[in-house]
This record gives structure tokens, sequence and C-alpha cells, in this order.
């Protein structure tokens, strides 16, 4: 094979769903040891993609070749047989087995029709150091933390020999130290002439890992360049259509008094004697490294974890909150970190997530009056603009991006004071964070107090009035605006 041969080219693909047209004629190419970042806004149609080059999906037409050889993938074996390997951004481990197990799971160590566990034990070992890394070997898979399950699923890809390895989102939860070291891994899967698909809403890391880009939109593929040869900016365009001037929307700040108060919150080691008021009108920004005590603060106050001490007011008014159901009474809504865990029922439909908060209003005599919560959330997938064929489809068949807009939506709906927003924009492309982002604004000009906890420092200086920097459970210091604030101020404070 020349050099300038793809490893891997996918011509005209076509995918379709009842309802949805996921891909229309898309195109791809990929070479030995190359980086492609595949770019596009949530159901532009990356995943679907790779799904196809997965096995998981079969294409409606197109053709897929590896080294020049028409390849029809017609199970998720076809593709893991001709080398490709797709690391999803929800791992497919077994939780309960060890990582020398998942290594080898359909594919085990044999010897007289036995399971060769010693053998199997020292390739897996030996995988591991080829990575650079040490992972213990002995428990479960769901003990190990995030970084070492991704670890796990690139040493199943070269154990059995992968020449692609797809992966989606990958950094998505992961320190900015552990991101460091998969790039290292990344660049050691080139030199051996892996050829990488990179997936990622965080466009700085295209720019520090990748080869060449390739942009999807609505299902189609507008644009390929080296990423020597595309601007920031350009990429936003061709993920949006348009031309995005700021990826922060300014606004005019006009603070009220306090509305949100809390002080002395303590839980064990992980809160520890919190203190902080949010005004109204006021964008609070709630950052600091992954462990610091953020989201377990968020939980406090919305009544999810029992607090040892201290105390929450609203208006003045002291909150007795034992539960998340005191909290929304109260009027206090929290869009939880893992939307799909906490955040949504994913096997329900969009409308039933829409209206679980808000049964109260939607019910009469003990029934949910079915017409008017369809009534009432048509006109958020209009205001909202949420992608969805129709009010039955399950949560679970969203992208990330329209699942976020659906857990906002109910708590539009429930019209809450006070909204904890934990990650927003986390796996969410650049279009759909910037309507996030104008969403902010306006609930915040409306007098809400919003309350932004958020690992991304440039979210943190672009949106916030205030920052707040946790560390180890504790307060560690105030920037009272935000917008003259630079990085290396929070992260000397995070670190604190």
């Amino acid at each position: 094979m020349s050099a300038a041969e793809p490893l891997l080219e996918m011509r005209g693909i076509v995918k379709s769903f009842p309802g949805v047209q996921a891909l229309r004629g898309v195109d791809l190419s990929l070479r030995t040891g190359e980086v492609l970042a595949l770019l596009g806004e949530n159901g532009a149609g990356k995943s679907t993609l790779m799904k196809v080059l997965g096995g998981a999906h079969r294409a409606d037409e197109g053709t897929l070749s590896i080294d020049g050889r028409v390849t029809p993938f017609d199970s998720p074996l076809d593709s893991r047989n001709a080398g490709v390997a797709v690391i999803y951004q929800e791992f497919n481990l077994v939780p309960g087995l060890t990582a020398v197990e998942n290594i080898f799971l359909g594919q085990e160590v044999t010897r007289a029709g036995f399971v060769a566990r010693k053998q199997e034990r020292e390739r897996a070992a030996a995988l591991f150091k080829r990575l650079g890394v040490e992972i213990d070997l002995d428990v479960p898979c769901r003990r190990l933390t995030t970084a070492q399950q991704q670890l796990v699923e690139i040493a199943k890809a070269l154990a059995f020999d992968a020449r692609i390895i797809v992966m989606d989102e990958p950094s998505a939860a992961l320190t900015s130290h552990e991101v460091e070291r998969l790039f290292e891994i990344i660049r050691d899967l080139k030199r051996h002439g892996i050829g990488i698909i990179y997936i990622s809403h965080r466009l700085d890391e295209v720019f520090t890992v990748a080869d060449c880009v390739t942009v999807l939109r609505d299902g189609r593929n507008v644009g390929e360049r080296p990423v020597a040869q595309i601007t920031r900016n350009q990429m936003i365009e061709l993920m949006v259509g348009r031309e995005l001037k700021d990826e922060f929307p300014a606004r005019a700040v006009t603070l009220g008094a306090p509305r949100l108060e809390v002080s002395g919150l303590r839980r064990g080691r992980a809160v520890r004697d919190v203190s902080f008021a949010v005004r109204r009108g006021e964008i609070l920004a709630l950052t600091g490294l992954v462990g610091a005590g953020r989201t377990e603060t968020a939980r406090l106050i919305f009544g999810a974890d029992p607090r040892e001490a201290g105390e929450i007011r609203l208006d003045g008014n002291v909150l007795a909150l034992r539960s998340p159901q005191d909290a929304i009474a109260a009027g206090i809504g929290l869009l939880t970190e893992d939307r799909k865990l906490q955040g949504l029922v994913l096997r329900h439909s969009v409308r039933e997530n829409f209206g679980l908060p808000n049964l109260t209003w939607l019910s009469r005599r003990g029934f949910v009056q079915l017409g008017q919560e369809r009534t009432h959330f048509a006109r958020y997938v209009d205001q909202l603009r949420i992608k969805v064929p129709n009010q039955e489809q399950r949560a679970g068949n969203l992208s990330g991006g329209n699942q976020q807009k659906v857990v906002l939506a109910k708590w539009l709906a429930r019209n809450c004071d006070v909204l904890i927003f934990d990650e927003p924009t986390r796996g969410i492309d650049v279009g759909a964070k910037y309507e996030i982002y104008l969403l902010l604004n306006e609930l915040a000009a409306a007098g809400k107090a919003i309350v932004m906890i958020s690992s991304e420092l440039p979210e943190v200086l672009g949106m916030a009035d205030r920052i707040l920097v946790m560390h180890e459970g504790r307060v560690t210091g105030e920037i009272a605006d935000a917008r003259r604030a630079t990085q290396e101020q929070i992260m000397q404070l995070a670190v604190a």
C-alpha cells in the first residue's frame, strides 16, 4: 500500500431511522498513523457514522474500504476482525470483571480448552507497560478511575491488534493531567502506525493532538482540512453553518438583592464550612479541580444529600430542605452533571421527562393532563430548538445537546427562582453551547439567581459575574470581577 493510499475510506454513507435522515452521503478518509478529528454539532451524524464503522449500524447506502478493499460490516464482530476498535463515551466494560477479564472477554487465551489465566495476565501487564501505566489487575473495573477504565478500553483494542481506533469524547471526564497522559498515549499509537479518529467538542484539543479535521453538519461532510490550515473560528463556522463572532454573548448586568444564601454548609470532608450568596440577576461560577466539592455542595443545596451543618436561605427565608422535593417546592432547580444517570429517565419519552418535576400543576385529580403537557412542552421545543421527531421519542435516543435542552425545558417550566447548572455544556457542541449561554443570560436578566459549576475555565471567565474557587471541600478564594480575571488566578486558588 502506498503512503498516500487511505487506511480507511468511507464513501457515500447513507443511514436513515424512522423520521430521521442521520447520514446523507458522508465521505471520510483516514491514513496510517494519522489522528483525524471528527467534529460537528450534536445530531450532526458523528456517532451514527462511527456506529456504521463499528458494525453496530448497517449503512443503507455507501461503501467502506480498508487498505483499498471494500469491506462490508454486518456486525461488530466483522468490524473487530477488520481491525477497528470503537471506544465509546460510555465505556463498554463489565464492571464486575477485572481489567484482564475485560481485555480478553470474547477473545480468551486458551490452552487445551481451558482459559490460560497466567498467559492472559502476562499479556495484559505487557499491554499496560506499553501504554506506560500501572493498573491493578485484580480489582473489578468498577473500582478503577475513569482514566484507568479508558486505558483498559485502549488495551482491549491493542489486544486484538486494532489498526483503527475511534475515541468518542475521550477527555470529557478526565483531569488536565490525565488528558496530557492520554495525548502522550495517542502520539505513541501514531508512531506504531495506528490510525485514530478523535471525536471532541473541545477545539483546543484538536489543535494539540490532531493532524486533520473532518466536519459534519446535518448528516453531511461540509469540510476537510489539515489542522495546520484551519483556524478555530473557521472550525466553528463549518460546524454551525454561520459566522459566530463571539463564543460568549455579552450582557448588561443589573444585580439585585441576595436571593440564595448558604452559610456554614458541611458534610464530612467533601464540603467543609462553605458559605456564599448569589444575588438576583447574577451568574456565580463555582469552579475548582475534580474532587474539590462543587457537585457535593450543589447536592446539599438541592436536598439530595443530608447536611451535617449549615443554613440555606431563599429571599431571606430559612429553608428546611430534607429532599429534592423540598428544594423544588421552594423554587430551586438542579441540572445535574450526569444528565443520563441523574437528569433524565432515558427509557421514557421526552414528553414524560419534561413533565416529571411539573406534575403538581400538570395533573388534576391524580391524572396527568396529557394535552396540557404536550402543549407546554411544544412551546419549549420551539423556544430551545430541540431536535426531536416527536414528543414520544425516547430521551435515550437524542444527542447529548438535545438531551440537555430537554433537562433545561423541564426546569424552565418549573419557573425556579434559583437554578444550579452543574457542567451545563459538557459534551455539547459549540452552537448548542452558545444557545445555552444566551439562555443563562436571559434567566439572569429575568431576576433568577444562577450558580454555574464548570471545569471549563474559558467558560467560567466568559460567562460569570463572580467566581468562587473550591479546593478539598473549602472555598479558597473569590474573584469579584470575573471579566478581569485570568486562568492563572483561578488555578492558583484551585491548588491552594
